[in-house]
């Protein structure tokens, strides 16, 4: 549901924002170039009318698993942060994955390639001049964020990441604990009842990097399924991303 100001009958009565709303945003199709010459397909949604005060570059779930640029909780960050919280949001496909957007080219690199996508999807964030980024990794997208992203770190190009239902199925402790020095905020939010990774096993791990915070999310799943997770996950993505933007508003002007 994309909300115009001429939908609703009753333009007076705010509108609910439900799970299919589409608040107001300059959205642009972006093409991204690798490293390694592939081009990737993505979306970029900005606040309407004003700048942004702050960035995301999402990273999706496991493409062999049906995860892409519209995985759920990402489509709606991109629908509602702009308007809400003046977020920028940039998602895309990883190489090989399709979505309505289109195709991205390549094939599925197990974690390893996908730095190049990562590289990519930074470097145009940077060249257009928006806040600096915050990563935003999703299970699969998590991997490739704590694989590749401390070159980011290092050259100043984000400014934090948050981590959501991380599996660490391919991430090496060696891995893990080059990210004790990060030097920036690290988010994990762990499901309560995650299919792989729980907070308690969570904690352990990251306990090879403890700079980085892990906050169990009381009854949650590795899928974020239901509009209270979703609600959850935005509302602390948004406040870590523009300090003082939440609670975001649950209704909309009509």
């Amino acid at each position: 549901m994309t909300v115009h100001p001429t939908d609703d009958p009753t333009p007076q009565e705010p509108i609910e924002i439900r799970s299919g709303t589409e608040l107001p945003a300059r959205r642009t199709d972006v093409e991204l170039v690798t490293d390694d010459h592939l081009t990737l397909v993505g979306e970029l949604a900005e606040p309407d009318g004003r700048p942004a005060r702050g960035t995301i570059v999402t990273l999706h779930p496991l493409p062999t698993a049906q995860g892409f640029m519209d995985s759920h909780v990402l489509k709606k960050a991109a629908a509602r942060l702009p308007a809400l919280a003046d977020i920028a949001v940039l998602r895309f496909n990883f190489r090989s994955v399709s979505s309505p957007r289109g195709t991205s080219e390549g094939t599925f690199g197990d974690g390893v390639s996908e730095g190049f996508d990562l590289r990519a999807a930074v470097a145009d964030v940077v060249d257009r001049g928006l806040p600096t980024p915050w990563l935003v990794g999703w299970s699969f997208g998590t991997e490739v964020i704590l694989k590749h992203a401390l070159e980011h770190v290092r050259a100043g190009t984000i400014a934090g990441v948050v981590l959501l239902s991380p599996p660490l199925h391919r991430t090496s402790d060696e891995e893990l604990a080059a990210w004790a020095g990060a030097g920036i905020p690290v988010v994990a939010l762990v499901p309560e009842h995650d299919d792989f990774l729980r907070p308690d096993a969570a904690a352990a791990r990251f306990a090879l990097a403890p700079n980085v915070r892990v906050e169990p999310i009381e009854g949650a799943k590795h899928l974020w399924v239901g509009e209270r997770y979703v609600r959850i996950v935005l509302d602390r993505i948004a406040e870590l991303v523009v300090p003082g933007s939440t609670p975001l508003p649950t209704h909309w002007p009509a």
